[in-house]
């Protein structure tokens, strides 16, 4: 059953005894403020669909799409997370401690997706206007099809990085094992350095200079058919 603390007034659920649908329905029904959840267990769609200013700290590790559809709220897990954490995301702040799996902020409109970790395969895959920040590193076929927003990497990236991008800013400390298709290397200009510096700034990322980073996008080689690029689809 969930709890108020009184000193924070803030409300608490435990999840080795609440039930994840009734932590959801709460956060539905209420206005914001402060959530603790204790005891995640792996267990999947935590503090999904979120509309209100929330803080939720989710004390361990989650599943599958945790924050999902996020508005408003800044979630905070204190620990790893599984597949499609902050997926669809409309605005907001999503803090993941540790590292992430695949899909991270697959199709997000808006917000800030922070992983002070590593993120797997397709991190930002199709995303639309969101920000995501990763310490560490990211797997294959990131940024696949990312339209808009940007993504920086202060670790590495793997194979096929930026496939088929649209128009998202793609930011990279480490080497890249390779590039999609139609993704090149940009010249680094003054408004792309300040970017790079405002998202270290707000996801809290010390210690890195904005000038370590090189600067990825699409060649817009793609954007329409055209016999001669047949090759690269």
């Amino acid at each position: 059953m969930a709890t108020t603390d009184a000193t924070r007034d803030a409300l608490s659920f435990d999840l080795a005894s609440d039930s994840v649908r009734e932590l959801n329905q709460r956060l539905h029904d209420g206005s914001g403020g402060p959530v603790k959840v204790l005891n995640p267990g792996g267990k999947h769609a935590i503090a999904v669909g979120l509309d209100a200013p929330y803080e939720v700290e989710i004390d361990g590790h989650v599943g599958y799409y945790c924050a999902g559809m996020n508005k408003q709220a800044t979630v905070r897990i204190r620990g790893n997370c599984g597949v499609g954490v902050a997926e669809n995301m409309m605005s907001g702040t999503v803090i993941v401690e540790g590292s992430a799996s695949q899909s991270a902020g697959a199709t997000a409109r808006g917000g800030l997706l922070v992983i002070h970790g590593d993120s797997s395969a397709r991190c930002g895959i199709s995303m639309k206007g969101a920000d995501i920040v990763v310490q560490g590193s990211v797997g294959h076929l990131s940024a696949f099809m990312a339209q808009r927003g940007a993504l920086l990497v202060c670790g590495d990236a793997g194979e096929a990085l930026g496939d088929s991008l649209y128009e998202a800013r793609l930011y990279v400390r480490g080497t890249v094992a390779g590039l999609g298709a139609d993704c090149v290397e940009k010249e680094m200009r003054e408004e792309h350095r300040e970017q790079i510096a405002d998202l270290l700034r707000r996801a809290g990322v010390d210690g890195v200079a904005a000038s370590d980073f090189r600067r990825y996008g699409s060649a817009r080689r793609l954007y329409n058919f055209h016999v001669d690029n047949l090759g690269s689809y």
